[in-house]
């Protein structure tokens, strides 16, 4: 049995996208026990995340999605703690506008797993709010890490550069709503839901992209 447990931290910054700028608070997450763990995201603050980790081995930086408000400190982490950052190759064009310099040390692939504390990390490729998205599905803590795919009362923001609704909606019908019910997910930005609180309105969503 997986000793695995998640903890939760929350920075603040700017997202900036086409021109834009945002006032953002991120959830970061953090997947492991007393020895290891990853962090699920790196945003705005390197040294709150580090803090965090404490003398932790870190297996891995995971990055849900390239957006600059999701990966600006992942450099800063994995040059801290010597892991390396894994992000999905589409979304390279993402993470070069804000990392022209830094490339990610490895890609993340659909049904890959990342293994930390005895617990397995599943990769779910969920392209929509941005074409390299990806959520984590730890089956053994019954937890979804859906970055900015999904959030409690609905999907991720499609309005901008390189994101596309009806994408969003099929990658959270055809890959997240499989999961059982119970299935905690933990979002990229505000409060938790579950697989079963959201299902119900993926009709309304539907609806919403004629």
């Amino acid at each position: 049995m997986s000793e695995a447990r998640v903890e939760h931290l929350t920075t603040s910054g700017v997202f900036t996208l086409d021109g834009g700028s945002w006032e953002v608070d991120n959830n970061v997450w953090l997947v492991g026990d007393d020895e290891e763990v990853v962090v699920v995201d790196a945003p705005h603050d390197a040294e709150a995340i580090i803090e965090a980790v404490g003398g932790r081995r870190v297996v891995a930086v995971l990055c849900t999605h390239g957006h600059n408000d999701h990966v600006n400190a992942a450099p800063a982490v994995a040059d801290a703690t010597g892991a390396p950052i894994l992000l999905h190759p589409d979304d390279r064009v993402l993470w070069d506008m804000t990392h022209p310099d830094r490339a990610p040390d490895g890609d993340l692939a659909d049904g890959d797993s990342i293994r930390v504390a005895g617990a397995d990390l599943i990769v779910l490729h969920t392209p929509g709010h941005a074409p390299g998205a990806v959520c984590l599905y730890a089956p053994v803590l019954s937890v979804l890490f859906s970055g900015d795919t999904l959030f409690q009362g609905g999907p991720g923001a499609t309005g901008r550069s390189y994101s596309d609704f009806p994408t969003i909606v099929d990658s959270i019908r055809t890959r997240l709503l499989a999961l059982p019910e119970e299935t905690v997910v933990n979002t990229g930005h505000g409060d938790s839901t579950t697989i079963g609180a959201e299902a119900p309105h993926l009709q309304e969503w539907l609806d919403r992209g004629h």
